[in-house]
């Protein structure tokens, strides 16, 4: 690895990134979780934390994964101004 490589990291290649792709639709396709239902609950997930936190909604990406024992549901809601608490 050069050392531009470690400073600049290098980029993931299309290889990976497709099949990355490929296990997001075979794990959507065996948990019977449609997009329209993950969509309605990334929405939900948005509108309690918003609540509470300054939120950077269109940057939200919730995610199902699968392991041989388990699925998972993650989300990743990038906050704003480092998470300052909403005024009440």
């Amino acid at each position: 690895m050069s050392w531009m490589e470690r400073l600049f990291g290098s980029k993931e290649k299309s290889s990976a990134t497709a099949k990355k792709r490929l296990q997001m639709v075979l794990i959507h396709d065996r948990s019977d979780v449609s997009p329209g239902l993950l969509e309605l609950i990334k929405d939900d997930i948005v509108e309690v934390i918003a609540k509470h936190l300054e939120v950077k909604k269109e940057n939200v990406v919730v995610n199902l994964e699968q392991t041989t024992s388990e699925s998972m549901l993650v989300a990743e809601v990038p906050l704003l101004t480092n998470g300052r608490v909403r005024p009440q």
